[in-house]
């Protein structure tokens, strides 16, 4: 039966949410390798390369009441994240941006908290564009308005990351107290009206089901500008609300992660190696993911915290990997 779902895709054809959720619902190992084989072929047909993100995190100050309840990121939140608040300043960025285009990463992605109305992006936007070649990523979520976006597009802005997380407005609400999914999606419509390429993921395994996964997959095609779909396996920060809540299996990663690549064939799908864990990134690359993120090159001015875990992938340790399994890394130039 899958077999005819995955060569419908393969013919370059539309899935159902049925077929996909079919994909979703194969249990035996054997199949799950076939639906990865099918997502790795998909991407080698476009591309054997595959793009690295390093990453700026640019405060953790964060003015969402009540936290997030998963969140070891925000100041006070967990002792293993950044617990100790910082705000960086513009020669801290500048500095770890260098870092990361001495080091031959074409992409940096600049991170941080809410409270800011997106002026902390601005700012990342500024200092990076104005003083490096790389591509650049900016992710402070829903923390943006019609004047920061405008901003981001004039300081040429690659891609503005925005992740729902899930649709299930129940667990985003019971998960996510102090936001609203409405603000999220607002937020994914302007960047698409602007014409900037949006990022917009998953995080799985916080409780969702398959449906809730395809139907997420399914309500990303509304957004004309998606260009990157990141994929996040769920982790326990310690301290937290859900500090025991289960991590999200690696198979659940991977099944997912194929899937997206059988529906999304042209699309960059990101895995953040945090969220992965470091020592299974080949599994993402099996699946059919085309970016990792959060890789930090030796010599990086800051310590680094990952964002889902405080792991973080080595820039050495990611291009062996990668360079094993016979795929090429997508450096700054090709001189690197």
């Amino acid at each position: 039966m899958i077999e005819k779902i995955l060569n419908k895709s393969l013919e370059g054809k539309n899935l159902q949410k049925e077929e996909l959720l079919k994909l979703f619902n194969v249990t035996s190992p054997e199949e799950i390798q076939i639906i990865m084989d099918t997502a790795a072929t998909i991407r080698d047909q476009k591309s054997k390369k595959i793009k690295l993100t390093s990453t700026v995190h640019l405060t953790n100050v964060c003015q969402v009441t009540p936290k997030c309840k998963y969140c070891g990121f925000a100041a006070r939140t967990s002792s293993e994240g950044y617990y100790h608040p910082f705000y960086k300043q513009e020669d801290e960025i500048l500095k770890a941006a260098l870092s990361v285009e001495d080091s031959g990463i074409p992409r940096i992605s600049c991170s941080g908290a809410h409270g800011y109305h997106g002026q902390q992006a601005v700012t990342a936007a500024k200092v990076v564009k104005e003083n490096t070649s790389l591509e650049l990523l900016v992710n402070v979520g829903s923390d943006l308005n019609t004047e920061s976006l405008n901003e981001l597009s004039h300081y040429e802005t690659d891609t503005v990351c925005c992740n729902l997380e899930t649709v299930n407005e129940s667990i985003f609400n019971e998960l996510k107290p102090g936001e609203k999914l409405k603000d999220r999606i607002k937020i994914c419509e302007m960047v698409s009206e602007l014409d900037l390429e949006l990022s917009s993921g998953l995080l799985i395994g916080l409780g969702e089901s398959y449906e809730d996964r395809v139907n997420h997959l399914f309500f990303l095609k509304k957004f004309s500008s998606l260009g990157e779909i990141p994929i996040m396996g769920f982790n326990p920060y310690q301290d937290t609300p859900m500090a025991s809540h289960p991590p999200c299996s690696l198979e659940e990663q991977m099944k997912t992660i194929a899937i997206t690549r059988i529906m999304y064939h042209d699309i960059r799908i990101t895995v953040p190696t945090p969220t992965i864990g470091p020592e299974n990134v080949k599994y993402s690359l099996m699946a059919g993911a085309d970016n990792l993120a959060t890789v930090i090159p030796d010599h990086y001015p800051s310590h680094v915290k990952g964002v889902g875990s405080p792991a973080y992938g080595n820039l050495k340790e990611v291009v062996k990997v990668v360079e094993s399994m016979g795929l090429k890394i997508e450096y700054r130039n090709a001189s690197k």
